[in-house]
């Protein structure tokens, strides 16, 4: 008598401590797929999600390299997350058990960053050897908490936390795109056309793509040609503001902030000179390497719990263990070299994940929603991705034509696009909506309105302190707060009734199950 595997099986998160159990697993699981993650690649919707993922990492590596060149005062910058970001993710999406999860810079790292930059600033000591110690102890640790199978953990973890963890990296992409397209306007220095264009560049590509990409639900032509459109519509939007932006070449906008040629940003030799620290700040640094590997940990567990979500309907398997410990192995060689930490970027990679999928209309209820019946599980279109935009280095005069305008509305795209399949945001919304409109959800139908209310308010405030406390001078101990939503979700036990605390919380919702269940029998008829 066979027995269907559980979630936690499939992801490797039912082993033991037993060190090494974790890995061996994952390794075992996803090897047989190696061969069909390569062949599988060859296909225009992988050749989409690539046009589309290159221009998103290679925004998220300017943007955030600019704004971790401005905390550190330059001595890392925006050629350092490129090359971080494309060998990194190379070697990621070769070795890597869950390849369509997209490694990269995020807003928390660069936080974090500027927070230790500080300290080594009041403390007197220089920045970049303590970064590469820091960097190092954490890749350690990494690697020590994946051998020992520490990724178990995220049993511990459920919709409440991944919720507001997309939703704050979400919110971060959203106020960073905003910002930046509205700064000319509060530029003195900046001229009336700029900052109008700036402006029509962002929300034209932000348009177009949010546009393009609700094709697929359209009567229109046939169902592969809106399929094409949809998959192709971030990509055409990029090309289509860019044209438009070239066509206004009277009108100067900033381009992206790379040198003219493959230099550090601040002009220092590659490699770090690890041994000019003292010998005590090599082993204090081992105190700030703890925070750092708390974020790193959660920010890359929590992305791959929300790759592998049930409603992605991904059949090969995840990798917690092995994904953690190519992550490590890859923060201690990017410190050594003082380049940027990256690791499993949210955003990004659930973007990945939609990209790739196919999706279906299905009615529930009584209301029609799009559900992903799959998903092509590939290698080939992460390597491709990381691997232009290490080529992005040798093509900067080309790079440089499109205008970071039309980057920060692809930012803007993606952020909404990440709330839109966020439960979470769909019931803050509830907030304003007549109650006699609301959709006729599973947990509408089986929780109290002020029950559900009150559960949405929680992961309101947990969301509001972590966005102060990643602002504010305490901003070191943020990882620390994200770590606490778990013993939060647990205390939550004794304040709901465990039937609608369910019905808010669970892993799939009726609606997901229900649907699956009609694509399946529609598959089969």
């Amino acid at each position: 008598m066979s027995t269907t595997p559980t979630k936690q099986q499939e992801d490797g998160l039912d082993v033991s401590w037993t060190p090494f159990e974790g890995l061996i697993g994952d390794i075992k699981r996803r090897i047989p797929h190696y061969g069909d993650d390569i062949t599988k690649g060859f296909h225009p919707k992988v050749l989409a999600s690539i046009l589309f993922l290159f221009f998103a990492c290679l925004a998220n590596a300017v943007a955030f390299g600019g704004l971790t060149g401005l905390v550190t005062n330059g001595e890392i910058g925006t050629v350092e997350m490129i090359v971080a970001t494309g060998v990194g993710g190379v070697l990621f999406a070769i070795f890597s058990g869950q390849p369509l999860t997209i490694l990269g810079g995020t807003g928390p790292i660069v936080i974090f960053t500027g927070l230790l930059y500080k300290t080594c600033e009041t403390a007197d000591i220089p920045f970049l050897p303590t970064y590469a110690w820091v960097g190092i102890w954490s890749g350690v640790f990494m690697i020590a908490l994946s051998i020992t199978n520490a990724s178990v953990l995220m049993r511990y973890f459920t919709r409440f936390t991944d919720e507001i963890f997309a939703a704050l990296i979400a919110v971060i992409f959203i106020v960073e795109a905003v910002e930046a397209t509205i700064h000319p306007f509060l530029d003195d220095h900046a001229e009336s056309d700029t900052a109008l264009l700036t402006l029509v560049l962002a929300i034209g590509t932000f348009g177009f793509a949010y546009f393009l990409k609700q094709a697929k639900g359209t009567p229109y032509t046939t169902r592969r040609i809106r399929e094409a459109i949809s998959d192709f519509g971030p990509a055409i939007a990029i090309g289509l503001m860019t044209a438009f932006a070239l066509y206004q070449s009277h009108v100067v906008v900033d381009g992206p902030a790379m040198p003219d040629q493959l230099q550090t940003t601040s002009g220092r030799e590659w490699m770090v000179d690890l041994w000019i620290l003292p010998t005590w700040a090599i082993f204090a640094s081992i105190i700030p390497a703890l925070m750092a590997t708390i974020l790193l940990f959660l920010d890359q567990n929590i992305t791959t719990r929300l790759v592998n979500a049930p409603s992605h309907k991904l059949n090969k398997g995840a990798g917690f263990h092995l994904d953690l410990l190519v992550v490590g192995i890859i923060t201690a060689a990017c410190s050594v070299f003082g380049l940027p930490w990256i690791v499993a970027a949210t955003v990004h990679a659930l973007n990945h994940v939609q990209s790739l999928a196919d999706t279906e209309l299905v009615e529930t209820n009584g209301q029609k929603r799009e559900v992903i019946s799959a998903v092509r599980e590939q290698r080939v279109s992460a390597f491709v991705i990381h691997a232009l935009i290490i080529a992005s280095i040798f093509l900067i005069p080309l790079i440089k034509l499109i205008p970071m305008a039309v980057l920060f509305g692809l930012f803007l795209f993606m952020g909404v696009a990440t709330l839109q399949g966020n439960q979470f945001a769909e019931r803050v919304m509830l907030w304003v909506t007549d109650s006699r409109l609301y959709p006729d959800a599973h947990y509408v139908r089986k929780v109290p309105f002020w029950t559900i209310h009150k559960f949405t308010m929680i992961q309101v405030v947990a969301l509001g302190a972590l966005w102060f406390l990643k602002t504010s001078p305490a901003g070191i101990l943020f990882p620390i707060l994200i770590a606490m939503l778990v013993p939060l979700r647990l205390a939550m036990k004794s304040w709901f009734d465990p039937e609608h605390l369910e019905a808010l919380d669970a892993e799939e919702s009726a609606e997901e199950v229900e649907a699956e269940g009609m694509m399946g029998a529609d598959l089969h008829a």
